[in-house]
């Protein structure tokens, strides 16, 4: 193993997953830290956690856990993989994480870069843009668990780290590895500027000798070449039969895409007061799920004013929590029955979901958008989207794709 990622939660494990693979990679996305030993012709190898959200002890431990999983398995290098979006508490997790995977490695500076291009995530002037707004104006600032209001990521960094943060701008990217390795002079967390797919190779070349790096999916486009690798496509086979979306993310991109998806498809929304008082029964749903002729949506999508209703009289985490537990049960139910094409949107969703299935290691698949690729669970076709990733007919499109022979 080369490259060892520990990504803070499943969506985003699969994305730089995919990025990985997509570089000319053999990946593998384990399901929390294995117990066993990786396949050794695996060039990357990325540790899926729950953490994001996590109690801030919670989430150190299991980062270190993780990295030092990864080091047993061989990994030159380690990247620790946060939302594109940079979303986190002003506790943290991202500064606590980072500081002890840096005091664990002995690491120098670190490049900090959540940029995504390709999903309209760049930063510049050390701030986080999302297509042509800033963070705390696209959404995000209502994020039910994680609001950003504040796009200065030199900032929101320094609140949680206890290490210096400094910054690498566009202008210093622009000159090439020579130029942003000259930054890289001194032991700090340094936010990276980069706007284009172009800066994230640059950045990649220049960080070809470091340990740690940290970023969304995109920090990962430049590094396999570091260690000879070409660009492929990941392998599939088609799998058909009975399918189902999931949706517990309330982003402003997930929300349009549960609208168009429920104009043509049968669609239940899980009510937070009813989830909460236990009053679903989870195998009446699971026969109506698969009782349908076409994929229908289970939904807990919401806009902000009624997850802040929600939160407001259940409390921050209870609804999420009911929620998720519906969502699980609902999820074990329909494998057991014989779903074979799963769509799961929001990351922690995910999480839940795969867990409770008790998957291990989920194997890479071709991308049915930027940065959400299909995954082999066993015998289950899935795919684990970030809210605020795929376009507005993702879920038809990406049940279609499933199907298809390559």
């Amino acid at each position: 193993m080369k490259i060892g990622v520990i990504a803070d939660d499943f969506t985003g494990a699969s994305d730089i997953a995919l990025t990985l693979a997509e570089a000319g990679m053999r990946v593998a996305q384990f399901i929390g830290v294995p117990g066993g030993r990786a396949d050794p012709d695996l060039g990357a190898g990325v540790v899926a956690l729950k953490s994001r959200t996590a109690p801030v002890a919670e989430a150190v431990e299991a980062s270190l856990a993780a990295c030092d999983w990864l080091l047993e398995q061989g990994a030159q290098q380690i990247v620790f993989k946060v939302c594109s979006t940079f979303d986190s508490t002003s506790q943290g997790n991202i500064g606590p994480v980072l500081d002890a995977l840096a005091d664990r490695l002995q690491a120098g500076p670190v490049v900090v870069c959540p940029a995504f291009p390709e999903n309209g995530r760049s930063v510049y002037q050390g701030h986080l843009f999302v297509n042509d707004r800033l963070l705390n104006e696209s959404g995000m600032q209502d994020h039910p668990l994680t609001p950003m209001r504040d796009a200065d990521l030199r900032r929101v960094l320094a609140t949680q780290s206890t290490r210096s943060v400094g910054h690498i701008p566009a202008s210093a990217v622009a000159q090439g590895p020579d130029e942003i390795t000259r930054h890289l002079g001194q032991p700090a967390h340094m936010i990276t500027d980069a706007i284009s797919n172009a800066d994230l190779i640059q950045i990649g070349r220049a960080a070809k000798d470091t340990q740690l790096l940290c970023g969304g999916s995109g920090i990962a486009i430049g590094l396999p070449a570091n260690f000879g690798a070409q660009p492929s496509t990941p392998p599939w086979r088609a799998i058909d039969g009975q399918g189902a979306v999931f949706s517990g993310s309330c982003s402003r991109a997930t929300r349009e895409q549960v609208d168009i998806f429920q104009t043509h498809a049968p669609a239940f929304q899980i009510d937070a007061a009813t989830a909460v008082n236990g009053d679903y029964d989870i195998a009446e749903m699971a026969r109506w799920v698969l009782a349908q002729d076409t994929a229908p949506l289970v939904y807990s999508s919401a806009d902000p004013d009624a997850v802040r209703a929600a939160q407001d009289r259940f409390g921050t985490t209870l609804a999420a929590d009911a929620i998720e537990s519906i969502f699980s049960r609902l999820a074990i139910a329909l494998r057991d029955q014989g779903l074979r094409r799963l769509i799961v949107a929001g990351g922690e969703t995910s999480g839940a979901v795969v867990t409770a299935l008790g998957v291990q290691t989920l194997t890479i698949g071709p991308r049915a958008a930027a940065g959400v690729p299909l995954v082999m669970a066993g015998d289950m076709a899935m795919a684990l989207k970030s809210g605020n990733f795929g376009g507005p007919d993702f879920f038809a499109n990406t049940l279609a794709l499933m199907e298809a022979t390559p």
